[in-house]
């Protein structure tokens, strides 16, 4: 917990200290706004050893981090920008690349380590006056009771008997989220019967700065360059198959896991622990009630072929926030559900858009059918042969934000 002044009522209560709801409190650092920020588990210590649940960040989130002071760290030696992207179909001649230089930006993206992020995130919250960062605390209860025609104050009981008040309570704990459950806000949830296996691995070859994505019947694997020259793998497999390949020894596993990514970086050459974790899609009915938003995996969540969970939940938290200042500044009902629908209004499309958009490429490209397979390849290499349909795909699949911040 904090040094800062101890206090009780806040403007802005978020449950959920992971990135999203880091970067939500990092957007509103310096604000008229009071902020507590609820976390039950403590960061590790970043060590020597980098880790491998990584994400990939959009240029559009990475304006938002240097706006907000974030990306000012030593530890920012610890991202590395991609910026070339090659994509191909191991049942064909299909495949897309995608060049930084030809889309005219300095760079696609970087990627980093989810625990790296988190704490240059937390570097900026716990410098700022205005946030409090209750960690580690849990939430007991949470009193909800919305007044749509007046001021919605929540109450919430921690596991530490603290009691906290909130005019806004913003829900960025997860797919699981306690906050939707008080608000009754319905959520469809769909697993995919598949595992995700990550783990970080050498190659014989150099990673040139570029992610590599194969579509497989099995499902995509990802190449994912990291600062240290070793590739984040993230592999995409049915259930049985996941344990199959959980089961083999290292040397096993390197020999399989080259052959499915034919050999793009070479040999790998070391292998790190590996872990697996499900893969699945939801979305929330709403996002909204009156004093309460939901943010990130709280609202949606998507399969991670493309890599858009973080930045699709980084993009919310500008959202909400942008849209909270701007009603409080002109002397609105900044909590009042008209104001927050706009948030609504604002991310729900785009999130169910790519939610839709990646459950359909699991579908089409998870598929060993033989017609299917000749379409998908030539649809590859035709987008690779047309400019301006190139470009919507690329801005479709890395956020169409980050074409239009500055550089």
């Amino acid at each position: 917990m904090t040094e800062k002044t101890c206090q009780n009522d806040f403007d802005i209560v978020i449950v959920g200290g992971g990135i999203v709801g880091l970067s939500f409190a990092c957007e509103l650092a310096g604000s008229d706004f009071s902020v507590a920020v609820v976390e039950r588990n403590e960061l590790r210590a970043v060590s020597d050893e980098p880790e491998c649940r990584v994400s990939a960040i959009n240029r559009f989130a990475l304006q938002q981090f240097k706006q907000a002071g974030v990306w000012q760290s030593e530890l920012t030696k610890r991202a590395c920008v991609f910026d070339r992207m090659f994509v191909w179909d191991q049942t064909g001649a299909g495949q897309i690349e995608f060049d930084a230089v030809e889309l005219g930006v300095p760079e696609l993206g970087v990627i980093i380590e989810n625990n790296v992020l988190q704490h240059l995130l937390l570097e900026t919250v716990q410098a700022a006056e205005n946030i409090h960062y209750l960690c580690p605390e849990e939430i007991s209860s949470i009193d909800y009771q919305p007044k749509d025609g007046g001021q919605t104050c929540s109450g919430i009981t921690l596991a530490s008997g603290a009691q906290l008040t909130a005019k806004l309570l913003v829900g960025a704990d997860g797919a699981k989220s306690k906050v939707r459950e008080v608000a009754s806000i319905q959520r469809q949830q769909q697993a995919y019967g598949q595992q995700g296996l990550v783990c970080n691995v050498a190659t014989s070859e150099p990673h040139q700065h570029t992610a590599w994505q194969c579509f497989m019947p099995t499902g995509p694997l990802a190449f994912l360059p990291m600062y240290n020259g070793e590739s984040s793998i993230v592999w995409s497999l049915d259930d049985a198959a996941a344990s199959e390949y959980m089961a083999l020894d290292d040397d096993a596993f390197k020999v399989a896991l080259a052959e499915a990514g034919e050999y793009k970086l070479g040999e790998i050459t070391d292998v790190h622990q590996r872990f697996l974790f499900p893969l699945g899609h939801g979305h929330s009915s709403d996002y909204v009630r009156p004093g309460l938003a939901l943010i990130g995996d709280a609202a949606h969540s998507i399969h991670p072929l493309a890599g858009q969970g973080a930045n699709l939940g980084i993009a919310d938290a500008a959202a909400l926030a942008e849209i909270i200042t701007q009603a409080r500044k002109a002397g609105r009902q900044w909590t009042a559900l008209h104001t927050l629908a706009k948030y609504q209004r604002q991310r729900k499309g785009a999130n169910r858009l790519m939610e839709t958009s990646m459950t359909a490429f699991k579908e089409l490209f998870g598929n060993d059918n033989a017609l299917l397979s000749e379409v998908r390849n030539a649809g590859l290499s035709l987008v690779d042969h047309l400019p301006a349909l190139k470009y919507r795909v690329i801005r479709q699949a890395l956020g169409a934000q980050m074409f239009t911040c500055e550089k």
